[in-house]
């Protein structure tokens, strides 16, 4: 995590020294991590984060570029930059003194044991806190089956890069999909291929012929409140996932990332409904509840633990951080930050829809749906030139995230799209912010 933060911060410098004019290509991805002698996954996500913050642009398969400045002044109603398109949580709502607390706690608790170098498997009190942590997701896994990682970054490349039993090598993800991960995967020469996934959900049909084909080691899914459509998986589409899995020795990497924004009365994962132990539930502890922890668990099928366990190698995420959140855990105040966060993004979610019902009378825009989480996919008319809208809002100080970032490379059945964000988009900016979208929108189907 030091690295990416250095490698980052040096980014922002260069471009605050005025190194790189407004429009200009920045360096490839290799040719970055060559200069900054860092990993090709931490450039992309330090690229990926100055996109969120919209210092930069991407054009698929060409390259990132430096967002032009513009003159022009912002929309109505205020002058600060209406975000849409920001990933991380609200750092208004982060509990720092309760967790600070728990910092104190767990210093109190295990004092000099903190500063050893631990297991390479995660704080083992820690383990043991999430198997009843897990079961509330009904997740049911025993303490030698979860593991500890940096991130589910660090969990997914370790998934990517490590053999699997059925003896395959080829990763099946879904189309729109995770875009860091997509880089990742082709910035390394990985064999992958992708399967269309739409707000409607996905054909099944299709995914029993891609697993009948006997090619794919496993398949990468969002189920719940997916990045960039924003819904989640019917209960009969889960369970066909699940059989699938098991008919066809395919191996199911379910990324439940937003598990902790679930609206709804009950959502079992796909894990939930696999009897034949084929899929991997990763649970992240940093993207929405605690920015800056890089923590996530991995529970790992029996057979997967050896190779899991050997790509992991070393101990590589603090045991501070995992004692307080152990102790935050414990002492009930996850929970209550948990539901705290909920309700407010599903407050702004139900805002969108609102504004839309205002704003959108020409039905110019087919949004999906989505009761919670923090993601909604604002799909747009084929007449749109979409990289020309998106600069169109940035001149406008309205930020947002285009689609096609979050396809691979060759994937041509694409949708056109812009991803919207409500994580840090203030609740009385969302409808000023929509307003602004539909009518550029409008106008954009003109040119």
């Amino acid at each position: 995590m030091r690295k990416y933060h250095s490698v980052l911060s040096e980014m922002e410098k260069r471009i605050k020294e005025g190194q790189y004019s407004p429009g200009q290509k920045l360096p490839s991805v290799r040719s970055a991590a060559e200069f900054y002698g860092c990993s090709v996954s931490t450039v992309l996500r330090a690229y990926g984060e100055l996109e969120r913050t919209h210092a930069i642009y991407s054009i698929p398969q060409s390259g990132y570029y430096m967002v032009e400045q513009s003159e022009e002044p912002g929309p109505a109603g205020g002058s600060g930059i209406v975000d849409f398109a920001s990933a991380s949580p609200d750092l208004n709502v982060f509990p720092y003194l309760d967790f600070q607390h728990c910092l104190n706690k767990a210093i109190d608790r295990y004092k000099y044991h903190l500063f050893t170098y631990g297991d390479a498997l995660g704080l083992d009190t820690l383990r043991h806190t999430l198997v009843s942590h897990l079961a509330e997701y009904q997740v049911f896994a025993k303490v030698e089956r979860i593991i500890i990682t940096s991130g589910i970054q660090q969990a997914l490349e370790i998934l990517a890069r490590m053999p699997f039993p059925n003896g395959r090598t080829e990763i099946l993800v879904e189309q729109p999909g995770y875009d860091i991960y997509l880089r990742y995967l082709e910035a390394e020469g990985l064999p992958v291929s992708g399967i269309a996934r739409s707000a409607a959900g996905i054909d099944l049909r299709e995914l029993e012929v891609r697993f009948a084909s006997g090619r794919f080691k496993f398949f990468y899914t969002m189920p719940r409140y997916h990045n960039p459509l924003g819904t989640s998986y019917s209960t009969e589409e889960r369970k066909a996932i699940a059989r699938l899995a098991g008919k066809y020795d395919v191996y199911i990497v379910e990324d439940d990332y937003m598990a902790d924004l679930g609206a709804e009365q009950r959502f079992d994962p796909i894990f939930a409904y696999d009897p034949t132990s084929h899929t991997v539930y990763l649970k992240s502890f940093s993207k929405i509840i605690f920015p800056g922890l890089r923590l996530g668990a991995a529970v790992v099928p029996e057979p997967l633990l050896e190779a899991f366990r050997a790509y992991k190698g070393y101990t590589d995420t603090s045991l501070l951080s995992q004692a307080a959140l152990e102790v935050y855990i414990k002492n009930g105040m996850y929970g209550h930050h948990r539901h705290k966060i909920k309700a407010m993004y599903a407050e702004r979610i139900q805002a969108v829809y609102e504004a839309l019902a205002r704003h959108n009378t020409e039905g110019l825009i087919e949004v999906s749906v989505a009761s919670s989480g923090v993601y909604l996919q604002f799909k747009l008319p084929v007449t749109v030139n979409l990289e020309r809208l998106v600069k169109r809002l940035a001149e406008r100080k309205i930020s947002v995230v285009s689609g096609n970032g979050f396809y691979l490379s060759g994937y041509r059945k694409r949708e056109k799209f812009m991803r919207i964000s409500i994580s840090r988009a203030r609740l009385d900016q969302i409808d000023e912010g929509v307003r602004a979208i539909v009518r550029e929108t409008a106008r954009g189907s003109g040119w």
